[in-house]
């Protein structure tokens, strides 16, 4: 581990996941230009090249300081040895504040190592629910908003959640970074990407299906039933799939030959966007894709019964199809789309109705600046 930055860093960001690495992007520049030093210690939850180091070198992020190279493993084995490796890092650097991203294992040990060292933690995305309590992830956003100190919220209804819920804590209102790294790097990604011209897809003539959480995918049958339901409409799918899914995804097709369904390896940010920008619908059980899909006007069906952006089924550019839906689920509402005449992208006065403000890196980084100011 590399221990070569300054003693007291004002902030100790940790990642581990593709999401928090594109969260990541925007804010640590928005940090920089307040002047504020950072150091980035990388779990190492997601730690597939396809996964993790491919983001920083698109998106311009500075190398970890920090790799804990944690891995894979179950969710309690995987946590404590996060808790153990940060607990460390924070003792050896001293941070003022810990910063946390999103819902995952990582977001949920950086913030409990941070204050059982009584040191403030942000967390961004706060206020977040499915109500899925068997979801790993809705306990991590749960606890993380009671133990963190400064909340910040994409939209008032994420301060409304955590106010119902008893929590007092300073709250703020800085739209979703998402969005933002999205509008950043959206172009280059356009600009840049061979994709779909590389799988020999025109635009709008292809889906894109994701499947990574385990109620869908650890579970043959389910797999099975959705990859049966894609491959029913005889419309093209374009399958990215997870490093720990892939080759049983392969077998699954291989097997029932479900020529439809195209599987590649996953995908880097840039590449991604590129893919899904031209799609006509994606299919996914991925709460950043979810979004994704709205801010570049994709419909997206969802392989879930809830989601914790509620925001997206509002405006109707999401729908549930359920966790481990059927196949004749999956082939009517893939039918049902296509068959639907193509919207117009949402409007920016409707995202950010939606979603809040979108110079989101500022504010986090503003927010964080006044609460290290008044700590002093």
């Amino acid at each position: 581990m590399a221990m070569d930055k300054a003693l007291h860093p004002d902030i100790a960001t940790v990642v581990g996941a593709r999401p928090q690495f594109i969260k990541l992007a925007p804010v640590t520049k928005a940090l920089a230009a307040r002047g504020l030093s950072e150091i980035i210690v990388h779990t190492g939850q997601h730690y597939d090249h396809a996964m993790s180091d491919v983001f920083f070198g698109e998106l311009d992020i500075p190398r970890p300081d920090v790799n804990l190279g944690v891995g894979s493993g179950s969710q309690g084995r995987q946590t404590g040895e996060m808790l153990i490796g940060l607990e460390q890092v924070f003792e050896d650097h001293r941070p003022r504040m810990v910063l946390v991203y999103g819902d995952t294992n990582s977001t949920l040990a950086g913030a409990l190592a941070a204050v059982k060292l009584g040191i403030p933690v942000a967390h961004v995305e706060a206020g977040l629910r499915s109500h899925n309590r068997t979801m790993p992830e809705e306990h991590n956003r749960v606890l993380v908003d009671h133990v963190a100190d400064l909340l910040c919220c994409h939209h008032q209804s994420a301060v409304n959640r955590l106010v119902s819920e008893g929590i007092r804590q300073k709250m703020t209102i800085v739209g979703d970074v998402m969005r933002e790294t999205l509008a950043i790097y959206g172009p280059k990604a356009l600009a840049r990407s061979q994709y779909p011209a590389s799988l020999k897809l025109a635009p709008s003539t292809y889906g894109v299906l994701t499947v990574h959480r385990p109620v869908n995918a650890d579970n043959n049958d389910a797999l099975q039933q959705i990859l049966a339901g894609c491959a029913e409409t005889g419309y093209p799918i374009v399958f990215p799939a997870h490093p720990r899914v892939k080759a049983r995804v392969e077998q699954l097709v291989n097997a029932n030959r479900k020529g439809q369904v195209q599987v590649i390896a996953p995908l880097g940010y840039l590449d991604m966007i590129a893919l899904l920008s031209s799609s006509r619908l994606v299919l996914t059980d991925s709460g950043g894709l979810q979004k994704e899909a709205i801010f570049l006007g994709v419909p997206c069906l969802t392989l879930r019964s809830e989601t914790e952006w509620v925001e997206t089924v509002h405006v109707g550019w999401n729908e549930l199809l359920g966790d481990r839906p059927l196949a004749a689920t999956v082939r009517e509402a893939i039918e049902r789309t296509r068959a639907s005449p193509r919207l117009e992208a949402p409007s920016k006065e409707l995202l950010e109705s939606t979603f809040g403000p979108g110079n989101t890196s500022a504010l986090i980084a503003l927010a964080v600046e006044k609460f290290l100011g008044a700590d002093n």
